[in-house]
């Protein structure tokens, strides 16, 4: 890979682990403050500016919220664009409605599309409202396909369901084929690359995971860096029919040893959120 010009960085499993900070998480920050970044996330639970002060809470570098973006920011940009003005009946967490209320019209009986997000929101009614105004022709869209993710209460390791697995109802009880916004599907990654004003080939993608955060940045040909911090343990075999990551590290201080005769010299960096 050439200099790398800017990046893009999971957060769940690469920076932190619940509200626990990832060892080398507040060196690589650090290090890349002054080059265009952004943070890409699955996650739909938390509005970006509540995600930033989570950054911070946890001790590290709060980044501005415009380059916080998540599945719910993606997947209300890509539903504008589908039809101004839309109306939508959204499942999840609140930072999934407050994305989509920014550009669209929240409305439960004559909804365009049904929108179905991370946290809590799933239930029996909300399930019986969902696949009735698909019935009606309102569209399934989905804001990311995992079916599973990881975090840490209390100290103790747990996993919770994903937007993958509280699509999956909605799928199966009407038929229909649901549009799935995040990563590995392009969107996200095209609206932080706009953000940056990069091109694919001098940015890199960091993740922990191979089949989303690997898989779609390869596909739009960003370079790719897989920390086992997360779900993927060291050791544990890569998936064979997936694209191998530029690198593959154990940790954070692993990767910037890395990468960082790749970075920019100081004095040539571009400040973040250009």
């Amino acid at each position: 890979m050439r200099v790398i010009a800017a990046l893009l960085l999971d957060m769940d499993g690469v920076l932190s682990q619940g509200d626990r900070p990832l060892p080398g998480a507040a060196r690589l920050l650090a290090t890349i403050q002054e080059i265009p970044h952004c943070f890409v996330t699955n996650n739909s639970v938390l509005p970006p500016q509540a995600v930033a002060e989570r950054l911070a809470s946890m001790g590290l570098a709060r980044p501005r919220s415009r380059q916080i973006i998540t599945s719910a920011e993606a997947a209300s940009r890509w539903l504008a664009r589908q039809k101004p003005g839309f109306r939508y009946y959204a499942v999840g967490a609140p930072g999934l409605d407050l994305a989509l209320r920014r550009v669209g019209v929240a409305d439960s009986e004559r909804a365009d599309f049904v929108v179905v997000g991370e946290g809590p929101g799933l239930d029996y009614a909300s399930l019986t409202t969902g696949i009735n105004l698909l019935e009606q022709g309102a569209r399934l869209v989905g804001t990311n396909p995992d079916v599973n993710v990881d975090t840490v209460e209390q100290g103790r390791h747990r996993i919770l369901p994903g937007g993958g697995a509280l699509l999956a109802p909605f799928a199966l009880a009407s038929g229909v084929e649901p549009v799935v916004i995040g990563k590995p599907n392009p969107l996200l990654f095209e609206m932080a690359l706009e953000v940056l004003g990069s091109s694919p080939s001098d940015c890199l993608m960091v993740g922990d995971r191979p089949d989303t955060d690997i898989a779609g940045a390869a596909a739009l040909g960003l370079g790719t860096a897989l920390v086992r911090t997360g779900r993927f343990a060291p050791g544990e075999p890569w998936p064979a029919e997936l694209p191998r990551p530029d690198w593959d590290v154990h940790d954070l201080d692993e990767l910037l040893a890395a990468i960082s005769p790749l970075l920019p010299a100081r004095g040539a960096r571009t400040p973040t959120g250009r």
